[in-house]
């Protein structure tokens, strides 16, 4: 059984696998640690990772999808997703869909098909290199500020890639589950070890502060910016350097999708050379309307385009911190991780808010991939990893209601409380008579990023109907792994006696047993399980994801015979240029110069038609072409071959009559001359057929075939050992041939 972990970024993939010498990043077909977050379609083939992110500007490759995901499902497009259509080399639809047209028809892909995509090439990734053994159970890393919607979303995209997630987990939480399982020097009788935990990704940045002690880790507090990364930092530059070539060289970048994609390229680059160097130079030929462009931009001028972004960095920093109620001093030390940490002004700005220098001791590209491997290790039965206990921190608080109001606690309108631990069990006690509707909500809009709907879902319980004034409905409520809350069970509970309050309330039950709750003073209790009929807003319906699989299937079937296709005519081309090579060297012998021509001439057509009109034809038709050249070639190739082994099988024969001569000695004088006479038969045989084979040219068919002599060899086998079997001697052997002495038969 494979463990693996999947870090699914808004550019870039990165997978892992928990083997028994400890986790390992898994490499793609071209051997890199990381690939492309992106997906393209041509009319016949759909790319994904390296091979789509390569593909050329009329097949612009779509990514970016998490961010498509956050503005289709629950999140206003104004604050997210309009922003983002700018950078987009690809029209964007409704709900965030996007169209490819593929085989002949125009497709629409939703985000979450799109999402299983790139689970799906993950998941490839994983068999391909451990082995090919199948890959199920995984562990996939999500942002904190995910919703319920998108949570889903992730599920039910590892669903159509044939994925078994045991756990969404936080990318931060992964980041420091990797960081502490392996250190012995966190906690002591002193207390827990605090660590904060800063990640810069591609799209957004989060932070998290996680306690540490010898037993596990526990996460504090979450904070983030969902519109606050790396790219963030490649526009100022895509920008700034916009401006400057509209001015200089009287161009528009801007309304230029494919020059827009160069220059963006080659800002990412100038940022990567600005964290060590002092100066950056964007050199591009040929960018737009011919002309070759330069820009030259310093770092600290760079850092100055990027205040603001850099004033930003810190907004969620101070939200973890205050919320984990812990002081800056007490902090053993702060980890910078993420694809955009390299910038140097961000580490000096969280420098100067913590008060210490960030460290960099985990990779900043591996270190989530490589903690969700090591959860998913932790919760699969296949491996034994040491007692070390994960407590992840609930992001937002969430709250339910009826149509009454709010479902309070003593403390706030929130079930579950921001910065609690989950998985979560409570129990919610109802005064009802009839059906009636649980609506879930997030309780605090700040809690979430701009702009996403506070509303989760509604769970319809019932139809019912009470028996008496003193029924309760009792309902445990769950937020599991995941994150994601679901109403597991309703009960309706009949003479129920107890003093008359019909305000809602609620009970904790943390372990999630039923029992206890039964007064002294009851008489009896008449327990009735309700229906529950759960609705969650921007999630699929079973009706979607029936669709998206199919449509799934479909792709994936017509992969593979693309994948197919592309070897036959990879075979049909080697075969052309190999059989060119062999006619003018090791075939030349065999063949008459009406056979060259002919082939060569065949080969040329062949070749030509390769590049022309046949550079995309069926499988069926390479086959079919492959075919008619062998015909061509195959009696050259007979010739060829069989010379080689003719000069092995005469070997082979004439040893087999000199040990059958030599095993007869043992025989009666009868059974000896037979022996010999049948053996002189073959050597005369053999003796006639080479003599003739010689007087012929190499390039005719042979009259002396190798298989001739083969059969010949077996032939006198069975009659020399039917005549010592019926004697009663031992018989020669495969294994006797070449031996130096003479077989005997055993002594009484």
């Amino acid at each position: 059984m494979s463990v693996v972990g999947f870090d699914v970024g808004n550019d870039t993939l990165v997978a892992a696998a928990a083997r028994q010498r400890g986790i390992d990043v898994l490499l793609n077909a071209e051997s890199k640690r990381e690939s492309p977050a992106a997906v393209a379609f041509s009319h016949n083939a759909r790319l994904i990772g390296s091979h789509a992110a390569s593909a050329s500007a009329s097949h612009a490759p779509f990514s970016s999808v998490k961010r498509l995901l956050l503005g289709a499902t629950g999140r206003d497009p104004a604050s997210s997703l309009l922003r983002d259509l700018p950078r987009l080399p690809f029209p964007v639809f409704s709900a965030a869909a996007v169209h490819a047209d593929h085989i002949g028809r125009r497709i629409a892909l939703s985000p979450t098909h799109l999402l299983s995509m790139l689970l799906a090439y993950l998941k490839q990734v994983a068999e391909a290199d451990l082995g090919g053994a199948p890959v199920a159970d995984c562990v996939i890393s999500v942002p904190c500020y995910f919703t319920q919607a998108q949570r889903r979303a992730y599920l039910d995209a590892a669903a159509v890639a044939g994925l078994r997630p045991l756990r969404l987990m936080h990318d931060l939480a992964a980041t420091a589950l990797g960081y502490g399982l392996y250190r012995s020097d966190l906690g002591s009788a002193g207390g827990p070890t605090h660590v904060a935990f800063v990640d810069v990704g591609q799209c957004d940045t989060q932070v998290a502060v996680v306690a540490f002690d010898e037993s596990g880790m526990k996460v504090l507090s979450h904070g983030f910016d969902a519109d606050l990364g790396g790219r963030d930092f490649d526009e100022v530059l895509f920008e700034h350097f916009a401006e400057e070539f509209r001015d200089r060289y009287k161009i528009d970048v801007v309304g230029n999708v494919k020059a827009s994609m160069r220059l963006r390229a080659a800002c990412e680059k100038a940022k990567k050379v600005l964290s060590a160097n002092a100066e950056a130079v964007v050199n591009i030929e040929c960018l737009m309307d011919e002309k070759d462009v330069r820009g030259v931009i310093r770092r600290d001028e760079f850092e100055k385009l990027c205040a603001g972004l850099l004033e930003r960095v810190v907004e969620p920093c101070k939200r973890a911190v205050a919320d984990s109620r812990i002081v800056l001093g007490s902090l053993h030390s702060v980890e910078l991780v993420g694809s955009g940490s390299r910038v140097p002004s961000i580490a000096k700005v969280l420098a100067g808010f913590f008060r210490r220098e960030p460290s960099r001791t985990l990779n900043a590209s591996e270190c989530v991939a490589r903690g969700c491997a090591l959860q998913c290790a932790m919760l699969s039965p296949a491996f034994r990893v040491r007692e070390y206990e994960v407590q992840d921190a609930i992001p937002a608080s969430i709250g339910f209601s009826t149509r009454e109001g709010s479902i309070s606690t003593l403390s706030s309108n929130a079930l579950f409380r921001r910065g609690l631990p989950f998985p979560s069990v409570k129990t919610i006690i109802l005064q009802k008579n009839s059906s009636f509707n649980l609506d879930a909500y997030y309780v605090d809009g700040s809690e979430l990023p701009p702009g996403t709907s506070a509303n989760i879902g509604s769970f319809q319980i019932g139809p019912f109907q009470a028996h008496s004034e003193a029924s309760k409905v009792k309902v445990k409520v769950r937020l599991n792994l995941h994150g994601l809350i679901s109403v597991e069970s309703a009960a309706l509970i009949d003479d129920y006696r107890r003093d008359a309050n019909t305000a809602d309330h609620m009970e904790v039950d943390s372990s999630g047993d039923d029992m206890g709750d039964k007064s002294r003073n009851e008489r009896s209790i008449q327990r009735q399980d309700l229906r529950i009929i759960e609705y969650i807003y921007g999630a699929m319906s079973k009706q979607e994801l029936l669709e998206a699989q199919e449509e799934e299937q479909q792709l994936a079937y017509q992969d593979k015979l693309m994948e197919r296709t592309k070897d036959r005519k990879n075979a049909l081309e080697s075969y052309v240029y190999d059989t060119r090579n062999k006619l003018s060297e090791r075939y030349r012998s065999f063949a008459t110069d009406s056979e060259r021509e002919e082939i060569s001439a065949n080969l040329q057509q062949t070749e030509e038609w390769l590049y022309e009109e046949g550079d995309d034809e069926t499988e069926e038709v390479y086959c079919s072409k492959l075919e008619e050249l062998k015909k061509l070639v195959d009696p050259i190739e007979n010739r060829c071959k069989d010379d080689e082994v003719r000069a092995v099988a005469t070997r082979e024969l004439l040893k087999c009559i000199v040990d059958h001569r030599m095993a007869a000695k043992s025989l009666s004088t009868s059974e000896r001359e037979a022996v010999d006479n049948e053996c002189n038969k073959s050597e005369q045989w053999l003796r006639e057929g080479l003599q003739l084979q010689e007087s012929l040219p190499k390039n005719v068919d042979p009259v002396l075939w190798s298989y001739q002599i083969k059969r010949r060899e077996e032939e006198l086998d069975m009659f020399c050992q039917n005549i010592a079997r019926h004697k009663g001697s031992p018989a020669r052997t495969d294994g006797s041939r070449g031996s130096d002495h003479m077989h005997t038969p055993d002594r009484d």
